[in-house]
């Protein structure tokens, strides 16, 4: 088995480790832990030989922790990174892949806050209301690695740009947070279909050029 590729789940211990199948492994002599974050290093050793990919649950996907290893295979892999990335050539590269990534950012953040406004159709009466809230939504849900929905590729943008609206009113106008659910099967989702009601009500105040009551709770939260 050592000689193997194997996604293993960590134990309730340190160094205690499960395969796939429930079966308790014991590591290797002379093997290390390379937690995941490095990219380049993490492939380097896989070519090298065996390795072990530590893995958990979150929320519903597998994530990977890192990789149990030969040392020695962690050791070189990380030297011959290293060594690659001490050249200019490296240097220049990796300037231009940022820049790159810089400007793609720059793009999605800017066709994510369209969609986010076209979505609010604010009457033009609020229509600096719309630019403002448009900004807080675009800024927290757009960064890389956020893990929110605006970063999924799985629906359409301007789904995405629906679904976020509705996350920040539910965390910002409504008490959601601080509710206290039942761990019944469906009620979560019930509650959030409840409040999204709520949260389409104080959008329409705002789609229809309506005055703003006092206690309206969007305009509480644009204030804060």
């Amino acid at each position: 088995m050592v000689h193997q590729h194997l996604s293993v789940s960590p134990g309730p211990f340190d160094g205690t480790l499960y395969s796939e199948s429930g079966e308790k492994l014991t590591l290797p002599d002379g093997w290390a832990f390379l937690p995941a974050g490095d990219a380049a290093v993490t492939r380097r050793v896989k070519l090298k030989g065996p390795v072990w990919v530590v893995q958990v649950k979150y929320r519903r996907r597998m994530i990977s922790k890192g990789i149990w290893a030969p040392a020695g295979n962690i050791l070189a892999a990380k030297q011959e990174v290293a060594a690659k990335r001490s050249t200019p050539a490296y240097a220049n590269a990796r300037k231009r892949e940022l820049a790159r990534r810089e400007a793609k950012q720059k793009a999605y953040t800017q066709e994510f806050n369209d969609q986010v406004i076209r979505f609010l159709n604010f009457h033009p009466r609020y229509e600096k209301e719309a630019q403002r809230l448009g900004n807080i939504i675009t800024a927290h849900a757009t960064p890389v690695g956020s893990g929110t929905v605006a970063r999924t590729l799985r629906i359409p943008i301007n789904e995405r740009a629906r679904a976020a609206v509705m996350a920040w009113m539910r965390h910002k106008t409504t008490a959601y947070d601080s509710m206290k659910i039942p761990r019944v099967k469906g009620k979560r989702r019930e509650v959030r279909r409840d409040l999204a009601k709520k949260s389409i009500d104080a959008l329409e105040i705002y789609r229809h050029g309506r005055d703003q009551k006092e206690d309206c709770p969007l305009k509480q939260a644009l204030e804060e």
